[in-house]
């Protein structure tokens, strides 16, 4: 290194590492990549690229509650998704819009999230298992809504 900038260029570099590690840990842990058996590099691609956009929308979640906790979570969530995370977690709906923290913190603690004070923040595997049962719930309304001819 010759100069401030460059070792300061490197460390933000550095710093980078772990939010790529993170990535690909939704994808690998909570995407289960590894275990696809797929058998042509065509079905491979598509589903890589789904799954990337999964794993970016989990990673976004997790850094934009963590930012930017107060913006209301209509910016980020359909209405029913952020409902139903108060539903499911048992929890009284809110007067209003509520925030994205509220809501990302329900999703993390369906997600096995305890949420005491010293627990520490939300992680991207309790929020990607809690948004999960939050679309599963989504799918289950809309399959009975079709089955009673709503």
């Amino acid at each position: 290194m010759r100069t401030a900038a460059q070792a300061s260029g490197l460390i933000d570099w550095y710093r980078a590492r772990w939010e790529i590690e993170l990535f690909f840990d939704v994808l690998k842990v909570g995407c289960r990549v590894e275990k696809l058996q797929l058998d042509t590099k065509e079905r491979l691609e598509k589903a890589f690229a789904l799954y990337i956009i999964v794993a970016w929308r989990i990673m976004f979640l997790m850094r934009l509650g963590r930012t930017c906790p107060d913006l209301p979570a209509d910016l980020v969530f359909d209405p029913l998704e952020w409902t139903l995370s108060f539903r499911l977690g048992k929890k009284a709906l809110p007067d209003g819009i509520p925030t994205l923290n509220q809501v990302v913190r329900n999703l993390a603690m369906l997600g096995g999230f305890p949420g005491r004070k010293g627990d520490g923040e939300l992680g991207a595997k309790s929020i990607w298992i809690g948004y999960s049962r939050v679309l599963d719930g989504i799918y289950s309304i809309q399959v009975a809504s079709d089955l009673v001819g709503g």
